[in-house]
């Protein structure tokens, strides 16, 4: 996003003269490229779509950006149109190298995320799944990620395969991360009627109110 900075500029203006808009204020985030951003192009690692804007954001994405987070970059993925050389691969942007051990695998479909946050491009990311592409990138990359249930986020604006199984989520360093990137992308949004299934199921309060720091102290972890 060549206006990364620029908006990170005025978004530190914003906070000095007014404060944070949410914890997100200020953070830069990367997108697999399924997910449309009107400012740069939306192509699935797919060849033919190569350089194509989309005309507005993706629910999520918007969502993202009220918060105040930067959208730094979009990052590959498997494409589901070619015939790339491996599963973390696509034909417009060739195989996802996992920064941990250039020799290994990132993942599946999800592998850019995983990699570009395992790279520390950027504090959050976003991911999605048909089967496991969330789990494995953020295994394989040492992060943290969440598989979420269908209908909990809007897939509108999201290149996806079947209605019923197909999620978002998001991906990051750490567990608050995680929840605080949650709490601004989850929920109904009248574009993805499948959303309706949310409605009554989320908490009363942020998803971030239930972390606990101390949660683990004491356990044995085998």
């Amino acid at each position: 996003n060549g206006e990364a900075l620029a908006t990170a500029r005025a978004l530190d203006a914003e906070r000095r003269a007014s404060g944070p808009r949410s914890p997100l204020h200020g953070i830069p985030v990367i997108l697999k490229d399924v997910f449309d951003t009107a400012d740069m192009p939306t192509t699935g690692g797919y060849i033919p779509l190569d350089g194509v804007k989309p005309s507005k954001d993706a629910t999520i994405v918007a969502r993202l950006r009220a918060a105040g987070a930067i959208m730094l970059a979009k990052v590959n993925l498997s494409d589901w149109f070619g015939n790339p050389d491996i599963m973390a691969s696509s034909t417009l942007g060739g195989s996802t190298l996992n920064p941990f051990a250039l020799d290994r695998t990132p993942g599946w479909s999800s592998a850019g995320t995983g990699a570009g946050l395992a790279a520390h491009f950027a504090t959050v990311g976003l991911g999605s799944e048909t089967g496991f592409s969330i789990r494995t990138p953020t295994s394989d990359s040492n992060l943290f990620g969440l598989s979420t249930t269908s209908g909990l986020i809007s897939r509108a604006g999201q290149m996806w395969s079947y209605i019923t199984g197909e999620r978002g989520g998001p991906m990051a360093h750490s567990v608050y991360d995680l929840a605080a990137t949650l709490d601004v992308i989850a929920g109904f949004d009248s574009d993805d009627l499948w959303t309706a299934q949310s409605l009554g199921k989320m908490p009363m309060t942020s998803y971030v109110s239930f972390i606990n720091p101390d949660g683990l102290r004491g356990a044995r972890v085998g």
